[in-house]
């Protein structure tokens, strides 16, 4: 559990004070968490993992992800992916039927993993979830797994569907919400950390307006779209 304190790090070059501390992860194996690392064949030194605890509001009771890290040399490997599923399954042993992470928006690779190869969806967005240091905002859009449903890989798609938010050169185009159709359309950059922070923002508050009111008027993100270098959210009405 110490050497996962060294996966964060290596994952998303953490400080000391955004470390989640093995103590934690101690305690949380002990009270109902999850607690999973991945190791390469025959070593014992870890290069990913996943955490989570249960969650309980308005009665009722499910799983929230709170961690999914991977060492750089080992992203594209499939590893993430088999965490997940490791992950569901200790959550259903513990009976639960449901999942729940958050992932930024803004990365493009993160929507391929959570909507494309396990089949979520995100149904809420959260301004300025994380209280992080810098200049854009760390909103995150609110994942929902339905662990009863086996995980069914859902191909990216072209983009077809009303458009609520489509590139102009390198920065986003004004929004146009709210507009018919089943399907709405908005466009995510694709390489976002090559965007000097300016447009970062623009991009992170175009965002924040297109997905926030579909979201809230009964949308859930249930795929990614894509053609050529670009890529789209794809947003569906809930009917649940």
């Amino acid at each position: 559990m110490r050497a996962l304190e060294d996966v964060q790090v290596a994952a998303w070059g953490y400080s000391d004070r955004e470390v989640l501390p093995a103590s934690m992860f101690r305690i949380s194996a002990a009270t109902g968490g999850v607690v999973l690392a991945a190791y390469p064949v025959g070593a014992d030194v870890p290069f990913g993992l996943a955490y989570g605890f249960p969650a309980l509001r308005d009665g009722q009771l499910w799983h929230h992800s709170h961690l999914l890290a991977v060492a750089p040399a080992w992203r594209g490997s499939g590893a993430a992916v088999a965490l997940k599923l490791a992950q569901r399954d200790q959550a259903l042993q513990q009976g639960l039927t449901r999942m729940t992470w958050t992932f930024d928006p803004l990365i493009a690779r993160n929507a391929r993993l959570n909507l494309g190869k396990l089949g979520a969806r995100a149904v809420s967005y959260h301004p300025a979830w994380y209280d992080f240091p810098g200049p854009v905002p760390a909103d995150r859009l609110m994942i929902e797994w339905d662990l009863t449903r086996p995980p069914e890989e859902r191909p990216d798609t072209r983009p077809e569907g009303v458009l609520v938010l489509e590139r102009a050169g390198d920065g986003p185009s004004p929004v146009q919400w709210p507009a018919p159709g089943a399907c709405l359309l908005a466009e995510v950059p694709t390489r976002p950390e090559q965007l000097p922070p300016a447009l970062q923002l623009a991009w992170r508050l175009a965002l924040r307006a297109a997905l926030g009111g579909p979201l809230e008027a009964g949308y859930a993100v249930t795929g990614l779209a894509r053609q050529d270098d670009r890529a789209w959210y794809v947003l569906e009405r809930r009917h649940d």
